[in-house]
């Protein structure tokens, strides 16, 4: 940690301090703008579906996130690029108070759903909805940034749940999904004041004339998606921000304009949450950095009317030729069906040079979103065909879903993981037989090599690589 004398303080707009101390009083003020200016807290959420208490000591972590079953705050900063566990998912680095979406899934989502996180990357909220999520659900997590819709993809592939779908598109390219989801989480774009303290460029950003330019935007976003919501579905409306514009004032306008109903969740005392800020009776739950340890967060949920109209979407038929056959599929490799342990529950299909397995109880819903999304990612990608060849995919290393049984594996060291992360040259032992073989950290899973006699061929990802050639003088990680 760094010694507070070294933090800063942060020259804050004077248009902030004079909005924010009328919204919150001056008392109240002052001692959020001594928060600001300490350090702030880091925290992580652990991933059970790869690491269990049982074979793993956890005395790391500091203090429980409250809201969240599986979040921790850290009594120091982890070396995370540095720590192959982070890389193989069994981690994510999670701003604490963000968690709190847990809160509202928990209560409201009780049976398998089809859920969109509207604005995802990177990956923070999809990778906790997805833990949280019935079994049976399906999770379609969208980013408009194309560059940023990779990383999301990155993380959400790292966490391992089968049941995703990564998109790239604008919300008005939802429209046509009409009442196609059961619950949209819209952490929407706004100025950041609730990131002032993890980003100060944000401060640099941030005016009076941004804030309009976001709570305008964010009523158009709602407004792309809100047919695609289902009648009697939960939108989560959140936003990392303290002005009633983009807070309030926007669920006021969401209550009005679609008739939605707030929905609340039971809060306890110690966690210090604000209420609303405008005196109106509908719950919102908002963390504020000098109450609660995390950084600034809004959120509400909503219910949209049982007796909305409903325009159910219907499912287009599959491609056919000129003479009204099917479109005839390639075949796919008999050792794709051998590498996933529960094979039955998937169906295969070559996407290019890849092949792709998609849970069958959704594969309407996948046919669907090819019709109206542009897909980054679907499913498990279980392999690659290069001519003769067919080179198991990073995704299923690290898919829950992967039939260990099937590849020859091998406990590497910290010093080999690294340089394998690095994509380096990573040599085996002579006995080491050749073919693919899984390499194992912690008894976890970080990727495939090609053991070819004299050497292995590294097949971890090229742009997902540890760029960084040096090591720190220290090194943090979860469990070393």
């Amino acid at each position: 940690m760094r010694d507070k004398t070294d933090i800063k303080k942060m020259n804050l707009p004077a248009s902030f301090i004079k909005q924010t101390s009328l919204l919150m009083g001056e008392e109240e003020y002052k001692k959020l703008d001594e928060a600001l200016n300490q350090e702030a807290p880091v925290s992580i959420r652990l991933n059970k579906a790869k690491i269990s208490s049982e074979r793993y000591d956890f005395s790391f972590c500091g203090e429980f996130v409250p809201w969240c079953m599986d979040g921790h705050y850290l009594d120091r900063r982890l070396t995370f690029t540095f720590d192959p566990l982070f890389h193989a998912g069994c981690y994510y680095v999670q701003e604490a108070s963000s968690m709190f979406v847990e809160q509202i899934i928990r209560k409201y989502v009780t049976e398998p759903s089809v859920m969109l996180d509207l604005c995802a990357a990177p990956g923070g909220k999809s990778t906790h909805a997805r833990s949280v999520l019935p079994v049976g659900s399906l999770l379609v997590a969208n980013e408009v940034i194309r560059n940023r819709s990779q990383i999301l993809a990155e993380n959400l592939i790292k966490w391992g749940y089968p049941d995703v779908v990564v998109t790239n598109n604008d919300p008005t390219d939802f429209a046509s999904l009409e009442s196609f989801f059961d619950v949209i989480l819209a952490d929407v774009p706004c100025s950041g004041e609730g990131m002032f303290r993890k980003d100060p460029a944000s401060v640099q950003e941030w005016s009076p004339e941004n804030v309009d330019i976001c709570y305008q935007r964010q009523r158009r976003i709602i407004n792309d998606i809100w047919k695609s919501l289902k009648p009697g579905g939960i939108l989560i409306y959140s936003t990392c921000t303290y002005n009633t514009k983009e807070d309030e004032e926007n669920i006021a306008w969401i209550r009005h304009e679609y008739e939605a109903e707030s929905l609340s969740v039971d809060v306890l005392p110690e966690w210090n949450l604000t209420s609303n800020l405008m005196n109106e009776e509908f719950p919102v739950y908002r963390f504020l950095p000098h109450k609660t340890k995390g950084e600034g967060f809004f959120l509400a949920a909503l219910r949209k009317p049982f007796d909305a109209e409903e325009e159910k979407y219907t499912i287009p038929r599959k491609k056919t030729d000129k003479k009204g056959k099917k479109e005839k599929m390639p075949e796919v490799p008999s050792q794709a069906k051998e590498w996933l342990s529960a094979p039955d529950k998937y169906f295969f299909e070559v996407c290019g040079s890849n092949v792709i397995a998609f849970a069958k109880e959704h594969a309407d819903k996948l046919t669907a979103l090819r019709t109206s999304l542009r897909i980054v990612h679907a499913g498990i990608t279980i392999g690659e065909l290069r001519g003769k060849d067919f080179f198991p995919d990073h995704s299923l290393a690290m898919s829950s879903e992967l039939n260990r049984s099937a590849f020859f594996a091998v406990e590497v060291t910290y010093e080999q993981a690294i340089a394998y992360l690095r994509k380096e040259a990573i040599s085996l032992d002579e006995t080491t037989p050749r073919g693919y073989i899984l390499l194992l950290y912690k008894g976890i899973p970080i990727g495939f090599v090609k053991n070819i006699g004299n050497r292995a061929n590294n097949l971890y990802p090229q742009e997902w690589r540890i760029r960084s050639g040096y090591l720190p003088e220290e090194i943090r990680c979860l469990f070393l």
